[in-house]
């Protein structure tokens, strides 16, 4: 059978505006329930919203990061449904004409660059939330309510978890580099939908779409996204009976849930927001707010192809994180090596990084840290090994690293003669060694560096040992 996956993200994100949405309450996380409420936003009778000019200029924003098409008269909405964290019984959103439009986002995996279509982002507030006890009560806490949101909508162009990771991934750094967000998922300010389904081009048929609710971690998008396109694919095979249904994802047992069947398209009965006046947006502004992005990732990643030489992949991984990309660019002012900066960084400090869950803004490593372990092995001063030890053991507590090498003497030994008295006295205590070697055996010669490097304490050069060793032992 030839059974394509289809994904498409819906991903809302809090806005970093100082004031909510529709009135001047503080827009704040972790205050104390119900202190930043006031009648507007608990949606009292006879109050009136006013627009947040602030999250509509983020909300361009990020419209044109995303390479996104302007609505040039923006109208608000109300989408009605009842819900006790909706204290209006209607939420102002976007319906029919969203701000922004027919964008997208570029993903690079290590076998291919994919463009991932954006159907639109619209403006909206948010609700309020629910705090459930284990005594079976719940509690509303309003203090989210009326905060702004955009709702970022794709078309369903994603094939695989690994693409939605990435795309998230992209989304998330893209919106924080450019001050729209802090995007914290731990703190809801970026939360996530899933609609997944296949189908089977040579019948004719497809499941029906599945909607995994408000994922938590990119790590769970891509454990849902893996166990819902095996049940699809399942269905599909065995010619079971699918249908549209809302599910959430379990952490505990690694599957998803069903919550609810949706027989049929929810009706949130959509009417004009009589209290706000229609926004125009002139060119003018639109450009002025384009002038404002600081250089996007896409445009970095090219940059760094074109200024350091790097490969089309390492661009883009170091661009899309700013603090990445800034720590890599001071490493390698300092070291005047990019290409050899880049492998360090893409290797061994992305390793520590991912091991231990940490942001490159959250890193204590410091560039000028990393550049002198550089330039000692580029120098051969210290070999590589004895630097990437030391690389683990300062990554998370900062040191005197040129203080450490001479402290411990790990300066490599220069001197050919010391090196060579080494690589006699090792090939004299490994005789049969050298008969295997002698005999075609190749990895005797690994043995043997490892023990001139055991000899001399790891402070030898092992490229200049496996040099001496050969022509001793073909002389």
């Amino acid at each position: 059978m030839s059974i394509k996956t289809l994904i498409g993200l819906e991903i809302h994100v809090e806005l970093s505006t100082q004031t909510k949405m529709f009135c001047g309450c503080k827009n704040v996380f972790g205050a104390p329930p119900n202190t930043h409420v006031c009648e507007i936003c608990l949606g009292y009778p006879g109050t009136l919203p006013t627009m947040n000019k602030k999250a509509v200029e983020y909300a361009i924003k990020a419209g044109l990061a995303f390479n996104c098409g302007i609505e040039r008269e923006v109208r608000m909405d109300r989408k009605k449904y009842f819900y006790p964290d909706l204290v209006k019984g209607y939420q102002i959103s976007q319906d029919g004409d969203p701000l922004c439009y027919d964008g997208y986002i570029e993903v690079n995996t290590k076998e291919y660059t994919k463009r991932i279509g954006i159907q639109r982002i619209h403006i909206e507030e948010d609700t309020g939330k629910s705090i459930h006890t284990e005594d079976g009560h719940t509690l509303m806490d309003y203090d989210r309510s009326g905060v702004p949101l955009i709702e970022v909508v794709t078309y369903p162009d994603m094939t695989t978890a690994e693409e939605a990771q990435l795309f998230l991934s992209n989304l998330r750094e893209t919106l924080k580099h450019i001050g729209v967000s802090d995007v914290k998922m731990e703190e809801g300010s970026l939360r996530c939908d899933v609609n997944i389904n296949v189908v089977d081009s040579e019948r004719g048929i497809k499941t029906a779409i599945s909607e995994i609710k408000n994922m938590n971690s990119f790590k769970a998008v891509g454990k849902a996204i893996e166990y819902e396109e095996k049940r699809h694919r399942e269905l599909l095979e065995s010619n079971g009976e699918s249908r549209k249904e809302t599910r959430r994802w379990d952490d505990l047992t690694g599957t998803t849930q069903r919550m609810r069947f949706k027989e049929q398209g929810a009706d949130y009965r959509y009417s004009a927001e009589g209290d706000l006046p229609v926004l125009y947006i002139d060119e003018a502004w639109v450009e002025a707010l384009r002038g404002e992005l600081p250089e996007l990732p896409q445009e970095k990643a090219s940059r760094f192809q074109r200024e350091y030489g790097l490969d089309e992949y390492d661009a883009n991984v170091l661009s899309k994180n700013q603090a990445l990309s800034d720590f890599f660019e001071e490493v390698s002012g300092s070291t005047g090596e990019p290409k050899l900066s880049a492998n360090w960084v893409m290797g061994d400090v992305l390793r520590r990084l991912n091991e231990e869950e940490l942001d490159a803004a959250d890193m204590v490593l410091a560039p000028k840290t990393l550049a002198v372990l550089i330039n000692y092995v580029k120098d051969q001063k210290i070999n590589q090994n004895t630097a990437k030890k030391l690389l683990r053991e300062v990554f998370a507590q900062e040191a005197d690293i040129e203080g450490l090498i001479q402290e411990r003497g790990l300066i490599q030994i220069q001197d050919t003669d010391a090196l060579a008295t080494i690589v006699d006295e090792v090939l004299a205590q490994n005789e049969q060694s050298v008969v295997d070697f002698r005999n075609g055996k190749d990895r005797a010669l690994g043995f043997l560096v490892g023990q001139c490097m055991k000899a001399s304490r790891g402070k030898g050069n092992p490229q200049r040992f496996n040099e001496l060793l050969l022509e001793k032992m073909k002389g």
